[in-house]
């Protein structure tokens, strides 16, 4: 599965990965424009052809250019990621991983999203999660 190999994909290519999933769709112009210290336009181009041909890329054609979009649903490969980082970063541990978002200084959480996680919480309680 494309998701999975996202973990073995280069520093290049993985910039340009996030800059497709941050954007939902980007043209070679677009990447570029993402990209630190970016490389020619030929050879975003040719990155793109290449992560294409892996799976990970889809391409529309929009009047003369390729938009590039995920090959996969980003909701699935959202739950990859995250499980992957939770596995690594916190011990397998989603109590963790959510105390250490809800920890960060720069977390302000509104009333309704407070209302919504604790609607989460009951909800796995009641599924004996």
């Amino acid at each position: 599965m494309a998701n999975e190999n996202h973990l073995q994909l280069g520093r290049r290519e993985r910039q340009i990965m996030d800059v497709v999933y941050r954007l939902g769709q980007a043209s070679v112009a677009d990447v570029r424009a993402e990209l630190p210290d970016p490389p020619s336009y030929s050879s975003v181009r040719g990155m793109l052809g290449l992560l294409e041909d892996k799976g990970h890329l889809r391409h529309e054609q929009q009047g003369l250019k390729y938009v590039y979009l995920p090959a996969e649903d980003t909701k699935k490969v959202r739950s990859s990621a995250l499980k992957h980082v939770v596995k690594t970063f916190f011990g397998d541990s989603p109590e963790q991983a959510v105390a250490a978002l809800l920890e960060m200084s720069d977390t302000r959480l509104s009333a309704k999203e407070k209302q919504y996680l604790s609607q989460l919480i009951h909800k796995a309680k009641q599924e004996g999660r």
